[in-house]
């Protein structure tokens, strides 16, 4: 068997596109999707990874506020300046890029944007309501590997999903998402016993604990489904490599579908904040996007 490789690019790209639609429409109403990201420190990846979310959505038409700050910014300075940015009419979604410095408490950071502009679905409110089935602004990555999932049009129903890794950003979400579409969920972590048992008997894993090449060929089920959401660095042949947390190139031959890494997840989370942004951005304002832009992917 030979598994469909999940292009997260095209389906990026897909997003994206209708992203733009949507900012063009509110445009005409006058109104402008606005984009706030905050850097604590000079992490290169991090960097990186808010410069390409600021470019993208300056490329969709999105104005694009980023605040790169020195990493002994205290905690108080950056509540000030989120303070500012929820009450600025311009700013529609403010991302704070995780993770903080350890000298900010970074429950009360996330907790301090206005669940309204928490494009990242981070907040207690956004988290407590996504907890209980109702609408809520939906953590980027879990919402991206979700509309991987819809890409393949089969039912969801009834199947059997894991979920590797119990983190607020990825697994928790997941989860609930996943119970949403009448998933069968298991969470496991590092103290689950009997791992490779559980992942074999699922239709679906979703590996997301940050562990190169972590899930084994012989723990999938043939004809599972493999989002692969883990982004690890390490040296073969003495060349760096990104690689997931599953052994792509073996699971690939057993798995009906799975997520590349680089290529996967990594571009969804991005297109998926655009969208949040765009979302958000209606809603303050009062506008329905007629058009059913994302009629698709929600």
């Amino acid at each position: 068997m030979n598994a469909q490789i999940l292009n997260g690019k095209e389906i990026a790209a897909e997003l994206r596109t209708c992203v733009a639609k949507a900012v063009t429409y509110l445009n005409k109403q006058s109104v402008y999707p606005g984009l706030a990201t905050i850097l604590v420190g000079r992490d290169p990846a991090s960097s990186v990874y808010v410069a390409n979310k600021s470019r993208l959505a300056k490329e969709l038409g999105i104005k694009s506020f980023q605040y790169d700050l020195e990493e002994n910014i205290t905690e108080k300075e950056l509540i000030k300046l989120i303070d500012e940015l929820n009450d600025n009419h311009e700013v529609d979604g403010i991302l704070v890029q995780l993770p903080l410095p350890k000298h900010i408490n970074t429950d009360i950071i996330l907790d301090t944007i206005k669940p309204n502009k928490d494009v990242d679905g981070f907040h207690t409110i956004n988290a407590g309501n996504l907890y209980l089935n109702r609408k809520a602004v939906i953590p980027c990555t879990p919402l991206g590997c979700l509309i991987m999932l819809r890409s393949l049009k089969v039912s969801l129903h009834g199947l059997r999903a894991v979920i590797i890794g119990r983190s607020n950003i990825v697994g928790k979400p997941m989860s609930q998402l996943l119970l949403k579409e009448n998933c069968t969920v298991t969470v496991v972590h590092s103290y689950t016993k009997n791992i490779k048992e559980i992942v074999k008997e699922s239709d679906i894993v979703v590996a997301a604990l940050g562990i190169a090449n972590y899930v084994k060929e012989s723990w999938i089920k043939p004809g599972a489904i493999v989002i692969d959401v883990g982004i690890n660095r390490i040296k073969e042949n003495g060349k760096n490599k990104l690689v997931g947390d599953v052994e792509f190139d073996k699971i690939k031959n057993i798995a009906s579908a799975i997520t590349p890494v680089p290529g996967g997840v990594g571009p969804m989370t991005i297109a998926c904040l655009l969208m949040n942004t765009v979302l958000q951005c209606s809603s303050n304002n009062n506008i329905e996007l007629d058009n059913n832009n994302f009629k698709n992917f929600l």
